[in-house]
């Protein structure tokens, strides 16, 4: 299954993001159009406090017009690395400093409109967070949960934002202990590319 682009045009550039119109043909010789918005990148941190507690962050998002608590995230900065990126968004949201951080993987949020590449992580962090120094257009506040607490949000549906339930997977199965017999939990988890040497 492949699609080839035929035309591409760039119909508007903007601060966090760009569309390209495109038209494309399938393998079958179907013709069609895509809006495809492109982006480029973004780290979402599970963050775990030295007292097992988790720093979550509550903000308004205006596509959805809603309060809504998640994980740590941040989009990239031209050039720069996910893990500096994952270090500097844990601080400026949450005033937390990162003591150990480690990669989940990434994932593609919205595939059918977006080349979105959102790299996920999970963090400990220091015990005494400084005050956070969010950006100028962000009003967000710093939540403390614990696992308990968070996972009855998830099931109360009070917790909608995609970045978040995945994380809160992901990282819950990279860290479960395999059971004896259990073949599916032995499976090494595949590598990213650039860890591919």
């Amino acid at each position: 299954m492949y699609e080839r682009t035929l035309t591409s045009t760039r119909a508007y550039t903007g601060r966090v993001l760009a569309l390209d119109l495109l038209e494309i043909e399938t393998d079958q010789g179907v013709r069609a159009k895509r809006d495809i918005v492109r982006h480029r990148g973004a780290v979402a941190v599970l963050c775990r406090r030295p007292d097992g507690k988790l720093a979550l962050v509550r903000q308004f998002r205006k596509p959805v017009e809603k309060v809504l608590l998640e994980v740590v995230a941040g989009k990239l900065e031209a050039d720069e690395k996910p893990e500096t990126c994952a270090r500097r968004e844990v601080l400026e949201e949450t005033g937390h400093t990162v003591t150990d951080l480690r990669s989940l993987g990434f994932i593609h949020p919205t595939p059918g409109y977006s080349d979105e590449t959102l790299h996920l992580f999970e963090a400990m962090v220091d015990a005494a967070p400084r005050a956070h120094q969010a950006d100028a257009d962000e009003d967000l506040a710093t939540v403390i949960l614990t696992p308990a607490e968070f996972e009855a949000d998830i099931a109360g549906g009070e917790i909608t934002d995609a970045k978040t339930l995945c994380i809160w997977l992901l990282a819950g199965l990279k860290s479960r202990k395999p059971e004896v017999g259990d073949q599916r939990s032995e499976v090494s988890w595949p590598k990213r590319k650039e860890e591919v040497s």
